[in-house]
């Protein structure tokens, strides 16, 4: 305790000392007219006096705002502020200072929503390319002497897969007054373009619904909201903020909930229980904490795990962790005016004695299996052409420096300090920065040790055969409950289906202990179980959560470990066949051992017996000869509507749509090899395989 009290008071001591050596600042006056970077220019309304409304920490002011973005790329000047093409946002906002510590720099950070011109309601919109919304962070890169740190690991985070903030560099000016270089960035929130939970409401008490979505953080308090609760780290404590539901709005069975859910991950993690069924891999999504850990470790970042650490988990899905957030302090950067020297190449941040986070972090790096699982995504990802590699990061550090060049000259000197002239852009600060992170994906790997123990990994023969992503439906409500998925089990062996999972967010479902799918059999899991049962006449083996998009979705059916078992992304546009979209038709896999990934490997089926598999039930097919040197002929007993022909990678080459009993077709040009050819009818299709001599 006497420990703590004392670090309490050098501390500070040392916020003190920020604050003298900040208040010597020099804001000196510039001209600025025009930079290759967005423009953001805010205008506060103004007051009794007819002056302009000072920005706060609270409450919010209303003002107005305009951002300039040529839509060609091309320069961007202020004099275009009154022409509208070149106009990404013209209209209110509300706006306030954010930040904890970095308020006692003279450039602040700043909060904003985009409003409608009643000053009231909010105004979704895109923002630089960006999803609609309407909360907003306007950046200031406080501590960052490289002004890139915040813009890279957001960046890496999203290229491995992990939704992270969206970014832009943009300099503002307030009120007539360059105040110099930022990120305009996402707040993180809930939604379809952002973190991808259901917002869960006060009524929501009850399962399914009281499962999620939340979105909870490990953090200070110094936002003002209160601790939901406390847990132990082997260097303290860590305090967790609900951040949705909001403080005010959560339950108290929402709260006992989420923090059951925390609690759970603490046990089985410390216990080294990695079941399945009641291990921590039933509890969380294995690869968004390996993610997780891997940026905050690869950056070294110094508020990670305890401060700034972000969990999520949708409705019926598992705990997740991030987005990832504040890496300011990272890559070898850190208060040093405050005397803190943390951000090591060759520690652990989840067990550096200060800053660690919950026990969990550090009982989950110590689990072999985690940690085996740990070792070799990072040797995925820093492998040449991946994201974490070396070289890669050092082109994106270059791109983003060329990127930023002329911007920083005016940030320089509109922010360069009177005292400490080299403390905020020292000459070398890229160049270090370079070399620390060789030295540390260096140490990393070292360190990480051998994944030969989950390298091979026995996948189960699982293919996403039908999507039945927008039904014809009177209402939106109906449409949505006739959604539906097939799995099917290609193998020649019942599988377990034990722990499997769907693991990207917006699709959720786990697959109950034990069940299990027989050989060459295919189950549906439906939206709704009584209207699936009501239109196709069999009953799906479970019902998801969430609704299919009807435009564009990735499902991923993955083992409770995170491995892939497989993975289709949709679109309703062409190539994909549009007939599956709301005309009353569902995407259907020709073959499954096509790539489910090329629109050509599907097409619409409308036939509602889903029990009928092929064409050829209720036909005989005559296909000959084959192999087939120059014609090939089709004869069966009923109409086709057409034939499609594949070749061995699933690529269409061929497609005719013709009503006849027979069909002649040329190979002559076609190379030796194997080819598939589908038949089809409006009930269904058959594919058989052809060889080309």
């Amino acid at each position: 305790m006497k420990k703590l009290f004392f670090l309490e008071i050098q501390s500070i001591s040392r916020v003190i000392l920020l604050i003298a050596l900040v208040s010597s600042f020099s804001v000196s006056s510039q001209t600025f007219t025009d930079s290759n970077l967005p423009i953001v220019i805010i205008t506060t309304d103004l007051d009794s006096n007819n002056q302009p409304l000072e920005i706060l920490d609270d409450p919010r002011i209303l003002a107005s705002m305009k951002v300039i973005k040529h839509p060609d790329g091309s320069r961007n000047y202020l004099s275009d502020a009154n022409t509208a093409a070149f106009l990404n946002y013209n209209g209110r906002i509300n706006i306030e200072i954010r930040g904890s510590t970095s308020q006692t720099l003279p450039k602040k950070g700043y909060g904003l929503t985009t409003l409608k011109a009643d000053n009231v309601s909010n105004n979704n919109v895109s923002l630089l390319g960006m999803p609609s919304e309407n909360d907003w962070i306007l950046n200031g890169l406080a501590f960052d002497p490289s002004l890139i740190r915040d813009y890279l690991s957001y960046n890496l985070s999203r290229q491995i897969g992990e939704y992270a903030t969206r970014t832009s560099y943009c300099e503002v000016v307030i009120n007539g007054e360059y105040r110099g270089l930022y990120l305009l960035q996402e707040k993180i929130k809930a939604g379809t373009g952002r973190v991808n939970v259901l917002k869960i409401a006060t009524t929501d008490i009850a399962a399914p619904n009281v499962t999620g979505g939340y979105i909870t953080k490990s953090d200070k308090t110094t936002g003002g909201d209160p601790v939901a609760w406390t847990m132990s780290s082997y260097a303290g404590w860590s305090d967790f903020i609900h951040e949705l539901p909001k403080p005010a709005a959560v339950t108290s069975g929402q709260n006992t909930y989420i923090y059951n859910q925390f609690l759970n991950l603490e046990t089985t993690s410390h216990t080294n229980n990695v079941d399945l069924i009641t291990g921590y891999p039933s509890v969380i999504d294995i690869p968004s904490f390996i993610d997780f850990m891997l940026v905050n470790e690869l950056a070294s970042n110094v508020d990670g795990y305890q401060y700034s650490t972000y969990f999520h988990k949708d409705r019926a899905g598992k705990l997740r962790a991030g987005p990832i957030w504040d890496f300011n302090l990272t890559y070898g950067n850190d208060l040093f005016l405050w005397g803190f020297d943390r951000s090591h190449y060759n520690i652990w941040q989840f067990a550096n004695g200060d800053n660690e986070g919950a026990k969990f972090w550090t009982d989950l790096f110590n689990n072999p299996t985690y940690k085996c699982y740990l070792s070799k995504r990072w040797n995925e990802l820093t492998q040449p052409g991946q994201p974490l590699n070396y070289n890669s990061i050092v082109q994106y550090i270059d791109e983003t420096e060329a990127l930023i060049s002329e911007a920083k000259v005016r940030e320089e000197q509109k922010w360069t300090t009177d005292v400490y002239p080299a403390v905020h852009f020292p000459p070398t600060e890229i160049s270090d920065l370079k070399t620390w992170l060789s030295n540390r994906i260096s140490w990393m790997t070292t360190n990480l040790g051998s994944f030969s123990g989950c390298n091979t990994i026995s996948i189960p023969q699982l293919v996403i055969n039908k999507i039945n992503y927008n039904p014809p439906g009177a209402t939106s409500t109906e449409s949505d409950n006739l959604e539906f998925v097939e799995i099917k089990n290609t193998s020649n062996a019942t599988i377990d289906l034990t722990g499997i999972y769907f693991k990207e967010l917006g699709l959720n479902y786990q697959f109950p202990a034990y069940s299990s799918v027989l050989a060459g059999k295919s189950i549906y899991l439906a939206s709704n179980l009584a209207a699936f049962q009501a239109k196709y006449g069999i009953p799906a083996f479970g019902q998801f959560t969430r609704n299919l998009s009807n435009s564009s979705q990735k499902i991923v059916l993955a083992d409770g470990f995170g491995n892939t078992i497989d993975s289709v992304e949709y679109f309703d546009a062409a190539p994909w066949p549009i007939a599956a979209d709301g005309a009353g038709s569902y995407l259907q896999l020709i073959d499954t051992t096509f790539d489910n990934n090329l629109a050509s490997s599907w097409i619409a089926s409308s036939n509602n017996s889903l029990s009928t598999l092929s064409f050829d039930d209720t036909t005989t097919i005559d296909i000959y000869p084959n192999p087939v040197t120059h014609f090939l002929n089709i004869h069966t007993t009923k109409p086709m509507s057409g034939i499609k022909i594949f070749d061995v990678s699933g690529k269409l080459i061929y497609d005719l749509k013709q009503k006849s009993e027979t069909i002649n077709t040329d190979w002559s040009n076609y190379s030796n090899g194997v080819y598939y050819i589908s038949i089809y009818d409006d009930n269904g299709f058959i594919t058989k395989k052809i060889i080309k001599e």
